[in-house]
């Protein structure tokens, strides 16, 4: 089946699913990256094991995180996930995750920027 727009977003939904709320990023990461996988997130170290080392971890110190995606936008080789992320505690953040794939249609490279969901916010639009 030819790579989509659709496909590509699907894969990404998928991944990223598997590796938060399935909390098996080594899976995810056979499934769904390429052969190199660069990250840009400051907190998590370069390439496909310090992806899974991160991610085992905040499996085991926070059971029960999970994300929900809201929207997912694709243009070319790259996909922008915006999410809501729940975490225990009552912790909620709002994220943009960046994700660059290769020709093959797997993930190859990583950004995210995360904002806290406040208290209170100036409008009522919400952040999703």
């Amino acid at each position: 089946m030819p790579r989509t727009a659709q496909s590509d977003k699907a894969n990404v939904i998928a991944f990223y699913e598997m590796m938060f709320n399935d909390c098996e990023p080594a899976k995810a990461i056979a499934t769904y990256a390429g052969d190199d996988y660069i990250q840009h997130n400051p907190h998590v170290t370069d390439g496909k094991d310090g992806f899974i080392a991160y991610f085992e971890r905040m499996a085991a110190e926070y059971p029960g995180k999970r994300v929900e995606v809201k929207r997912a936008i694709a243009e070319g080789n790259h996909v922008v996930l915006h999410c809501h992320q729940f975490w225990p505690g009552g912790l909620e953040y709002a994220g943009i995750d960046i994700f660059r794939l290769d020709d093959a249609g797997k993930i190859v490279e990583h950004w995210d920027v995360l904002q806290e969901r406040p208290d209170h916010s100036e409008n009522e639009n919400g952040m999703f």
